[in-house]
C-alpha cells in the first residue's frame, strides 16, 4: 500500500492551449478510496492515466509512496488498472486471465494458483475459473478484471469507469462489492466516474474537476452540504441544486413576496447574491408566501415526488426543483408558492461564485452561473 501525490501536475497536449490537467495538487492517503468526478472533458481520466504512466507529466510531479514516478514506465509503478471494457483475453479461462500478469512476472505456477484461488474466493468466482469470458455475464467479467488486479497485490488500484457497461441493477450491486472489497483489502484506490451516485456512495473523499482544474476535494457529505463554489453546488446532487440570483435589501434576501434572513452570513452592503436551494430544502407554502410558481412537470417516485417549474419574477436558467410528498403532490399546471428553509440556503458571491456562508478551502477557483448553465446544457 502507498499514498499518492499529485504535486502541481500538468498535462499539456498542445503548447499554448489550455492544459488537460492544470497544476493539480492532490494528496491521496494510504488506503484511501478517492473518486475523481466531473463533467465530460474535465480531465478526470487524463489524471488517472497520468498516475498510471499512460500520459506524460509535462509539469510538476506524481509520487507513489513518496517516490517520484513521473517518468517511470507503467510496468514499474506497481499499480493495477481496471478498465471500462474489462480487457479480458477471450481465448483464456478465468483463472488464466487472472493469473496472466503473474505468469509474465515469473511467479511460480503454485503461487499463481494460490493467489488466483484466494482472489476468486473473495470475488465469488470459484465456480467460474474454468470458463471463458464469453460464458460470463457483464458483472462476472468485471469481477474477473478486479481479480486480475487483486492477485498482483499492487500499491494502488486505478479504476476508469469500470461499471459504465453494466445495467442499472447490476451497477448498484457491483459498486457495493467494489467498495466493500477495497476497504477489506485496504489498498489505495483512485476511481474515475461520471456517475454522481457512484462518487457519493463509494468514495472516502470525492475530487471535483472542471476544465482540468481542481474545484474541491472533500468527503461526500461536506461536498453536498458546503460546496465551495457555484460550480460544485450545481454539479453535486441529483436532482441538481436550483441556483439563481436574488436581490438583497437591508441584509435580507428577497424571495418572492417574502424576506428571509440566513443564519451565519452578513449580507449588509450587498445588493445581490447567487442563491442555491436543494429540492429537499424547499416546501410548498400553505399561506401564499414565498415564490409563486406554476408546476410544469410532476415526477412521481412513490414515497416522494418532484415538481419542476419556473418561479415568477426570478431569473433561472433551468426549472426550480422541489421535493414534495408522494401522497398528495401538486398537479401539473397548478399554481403554488415555494418557500426555502433559511437554515439550508446556500449563498454565493455574484462575481466570484465563491461560497459566502461557511468556511471554504483556500485557493478555491472562481466560478459563475455561466459555468453551471454550460454544464446543464451539456447534460441535455
Amino acid at each position: 500500500m502507498a499514498s499518492v501525490t499529485y504535486d502541481q501536475s500538468s498535462r499539456i497536449y498542445t503548447p499554448g492551449a489550455r492544459p488537460a490537467i492544470n497544476q493539480l495538487d492532490l494528496e491521496v492517503a494510504d488506503g484511501e478510496f478517492l473518486v475523481l468526478v466531473g463533467p465530460s472533458g474535465c480531465g478526470k481520466s487524463t489524471a488517472l492515466r497520468m498516475l498510471a504512466g499512460l500520459e506524460e507529466v509535462n509539469e510538476g510531479r506524481i509520487l507513489i509512496g513518496g517516490e517520484d514516478v513521473s517518468h517511470v514506465s507503467p510496468k514499474d509503478r506497481d499499480i493495477a488498472m481496471v478498465f471500462q471494457n474489462y480487457a479480458l483475453y477471450p481465448h483464456m479461462s478465468v483463472a488464466e486471465n487472472m493469473g496472466f500478469a503473474l505468469k509474465i512476472a515469473g511467479v511460480s505456477k503454485e503461487e499463481r494458483a494460490k493467489r488466483v484461488q484466494d482472489a476468486a474466493k473473495i470475488l465469488d468466482l470459484e465456480a467460474y475459473l474454468d470458463r471463458k469470458p464469453k460464458a460470463l455475464s457483464g458483472g462476472q467479467r468485471q469481477r474477473v478484471a478486479m481479480g486480475r488486479a487483486i492477485v498482483r497485490s499492487p500499491k494502488v488500484f486505478l479504476m476508469d469507469e469500470p461499471l459504465s457497461n453494466l445495467d442499472a441493477k447490476l451497477r448498484v450491486q457491483t459498486r457495493t462489492q467494489i467498495a466493500a472489497l477495497t476497504r477489506e483489502l485496504k489498498t489505495t484506490t483512485v476511481y474515475v466516474t461520471h456517475d454522481q451516485v457512484e462518487a457519493m456512495t463509494m468514495g472516502d473523499r470525492v475530487c471535483v474537476l472542471k476544465d482540468g482544474v481542481l474545484q474541491q476535494v472533500d468527503s461526500p457529505r461536506n461536498l453536498y452540504d458546503t460546496p465551495a463554489n457555484v460550480f460544485v453546488a450545481g454539479f453535486i446532487g441529483s436532482p441538481a441544486m436550483s441556483l439563481f440570483k436574488t436581490k438583497v435589501e437591508g441584509g435580507q434576501l428577497l424571495v418572492g413576496n417574502e424576506r428571509i434572513s440566513v443564519p451565519g452570513v452578513d449580507l449588509m452592503g450587498r445588493s445581490e447574491v447567487i442563491m442555491g436551494i436543494r429540492p429537499e430544502d424547499m416546501n410548498v407554502s400553505d399561506d401564499n408566501t414565498g415564490m409563486a410558481m406554476v408546476v410544469d412537470v410532476l415526477e412521481e417516485l412513490g414515497a416522494d415526488a418532484y415538481i419542476y417549474g419556473t418561479p415568477q419574477d426570478v431569473h433561472t436558467f433551468q426549472p426550480l426543483i422541489v421535493r414534495v410528498s408522494g401522497r398528495r403532490p401538486p398537479s401539473k399546471g397548478e399554481h403554488v408558492y415555494i418557500k426555502p428553509s433559511p437554515d439550508f440556503v446556500h449563498l454565493f458571491d455574484v462575481e466570484t461564485g465563491l461560497r459566502l456562508n461557511g468556511d471554504i478551502p483556500e485557493h478555491t477557483p472562481h466560478a459563475t452561473l455561466d459555468d453551471v448553465e454550460a454544464l446543464a446544457d451539456s447534460e441535455e
